[in-house]
């Protein structure tokens, strides 16, 4: 639309207020808004929604097709971190985001990776330096520097670390952080050293630690990671300091809802103030990166929504530039059908022998996973072993976890994890932050090994396996998302999670928590590819601890 018009209720966010009037659109931009006593329509006209953290690659979709989904809630706009396929094909993944993101009529506002790789740790298929940081934010033109990882850097004050942050602090661009944890004094010399966000917080006290440091706190709600029920009070007690975001978003519940369900959940549900929840959703972001979207100002681009109520918040219609993307639940936006898929990949077919475990004497580190968190424990155990190995324990729920590098031909490394419920079978994914590499979880070590096989088949994807029975959905963008119709892969992600559950599974997003364990960053206990990593001592650990060892713990 080149020129139009439309009236309802406007919520002026910057001045606090809702009136009756008309708003113009000409060439994209608003020119003219006048109140109106009588308006038109009884809806009202809003900015648009903003996710203020998320990787794109969670939803397994490239960004055009991820715009589709999001356009349809009512978000117009991402702050996204592309170091998922900055650590498979580094610059040329993130390049590969960005110029697809500009196919279609949505604001990605992509940030330059930090930490690729996110650890020396690990094995990752690229490497981003800072200087090539420094091409990101100077030619490309990238308005923030993405979540620094390595925290411990930071507090060590490592040069490469301290570099890439003072690349982006003399362009005066803000740095996000990730410190899960991290509490004072460490949270204020993180926070000293120029970093600006936190979307890790999963309690209330160390979120309040870090906001009396001038951070700003990220409420997370995602498709693994929820710390809404912890953090919401901030919204009252800090409203200029939070914003919303969801992290990661599997496809199948993007289809479902975005950030517009934690403003009905924070307005409705916990009756919190209306322009605050709004601000947090939709000016705070634009405020604190400095991102070109529209905030329902004369001048702005026309970047709004329209919604029926103030109840509901059912999305009539969404504008991005003057451009109706979205309208009664469906997405205007159309498919890219010619877009490529970049990849790297490089390991071949494996054995079932290749993933045994020669029993020692003592107990074992078990990762214990945490439903809905990204964090997990270190729980030790007494072992089963059967024919001299270390073989899953299924009546007590602990069983095999591997890493396999997809990079290179090497051994594969092997753990134990409790907590994901199966009986049965086994589940693969090439979606393992922040590498990339193979992770599955499984009753035994042939199925276990079927499932990443099939990955290397199709060079990345999810899969599940039970016996002669596997189901796999195939990625081939980099091994960890699909140029596929965003609607087919979430209902095809929809009924792989169904089957994932039917193994015994009672994790609510069973792959999304798969994908965070081999996540070294995040404590407690996690699995490289290189071996069993304690995320609290950052360093590697044995997979069985010496008698004498354990009566010290």
């Amino acid at each position: 639309m080149e020129n139009f018009t439309r009236s309802g209720h406007i919520i002026d966010l910057t001045n606090r207020r809702i009136y009756p009037g008309t708003i113009q659109v000409n060439k994209g931009k608003i020119t003219s808004i006048f109140e109106d006593p009588t308006p038109k329509d009884n809806v009202y006209i809003l900015p648009g929604f903003i996710d203020a953290h998320i990787h794109i690659e969670s939803s397994m979709l490239i960004p055009s097709e991820f715009a589709r989904l999001a356009s349809v809630h009512g978000t117009v706009a991402t702050v996204s971190d592309p170091h998922e396929i900055g650590n498979v094909l580094g610059l040329a993944g993130v390049r590969y985001m960005i110029e697809n993101g500009k196919q279609v009529p949505f604001h990605f506002n992509f940030g330059a990776p930090s930490c690729v790789p996110a650890t020396q740790f690990e094995t990752a298929g690229a490497t981003i330096s800072w200087r090539e940081i420094q091409t990101l934010l100077v030619e490309d033109k990238l308005k923030y520097l993405s979540e620094m990882m390595n925290f411990p850097g930071v507090l060590a004050r490592d040069p490469e670390v301290m570099k890439k942050i003072e690349v982006a602090k003399s362009l005066g661009k803000p740095v996000d952080g990730h410190a899960p944890g991290l509490r004072d004094p460490q949270a204020a010399a993180y926070i000293a050293a120029g970093i600006s966000t936190d979307h890790e917080c999963f309690t209330l006290e160390e979120a309040l630690d870090k906001l009396k440091h001038g951070m700003k706190i990220l409420i997370r709600e995602g498709s693994a990671a929820k710390n809404y029920e912890a953090l919401h009070t901030l919204l009252k007690t800090h409203p200029s300091m939070v914003m919303f975001c969801s992290d990661d978003k599997h496809p199948h519940e993007l289809v479902d809802g975005h950030i517009n369900e934690l403003v009905v959940r924070s307005i409705v549900e916990k009756g919190y103030d209306l322009m605050d929840v709004l601000r947090a959703a939709c000016l705070n972001p634009v405020v604190h990166y400095g991102l070109d979207v529209g905030l329902l100002r004369l001048q702005d681009q026309a970047d709004f929504i329209i919604v029926n109520n103030l109840k509901e918040f059912h999305v009539l219609e969404t504008y991005v530039k003057g451009t109706l993307i979205a309208k009664q639940g469906k997405t205007l936006i159309p498919r890219l059908t010619t877009a490529s898929t970049p990849n790297h990949f490089a390991t071949s077919a494996k054995t079932p022998n290749d993933f045994a475990i020669p029993a020692k004497t003592g107990k074992i580190h078990v990762i214990q996973a945490m439903d809905g968190q990204l964090i997990s424990h270190d729980l030790l155990a007494d072992p089963k072993i059967s024919n001299g190995n270390l073989v899953p324990d299924i009546k007590n729920d602990i069983l095999k976890l591997t890493v396999v590098n997809r990079y290179s031909n090497a051994k594969p490394a092997v753990a134990f994890i409790q907590n994901f419920g199966l009986k049965k079978g086994a589940l693969a994914s090439c979606i393992a932050h922040d590498s990339h590499n193979i992770i599955a979880v499984g009753c035994s070590d042939e199925d276990i090994c079927a499932a990443v096989n099939l990955l290397i088949k199709h060079k990345g994807g999810i899969a599940v396996v039970n016996g002669p029975e596997s189901h796999v959905l195939p990625l081939p963008v980099a091994g960890i998302m699909t140029n596929e119709d965003g609607y087919v892969v979430a209902q095809k992600y929809a009924d792989i999670d169904k089957r994932s559950k039917e193994l015994g599974s009672t994790l609510h997003a069973p792959f999304m928590t798969l994908s965070f364990m081999a996540l070294l960053v995040i404590p407690e206990l996690k699995l490289s590819d290189k071996g069993l990593f304690d995320a609290k001592q950052f360093k590697f650990i044995p997979l069985q601890t010496q008698p004498e060892a354990i009566i010290a713990r």
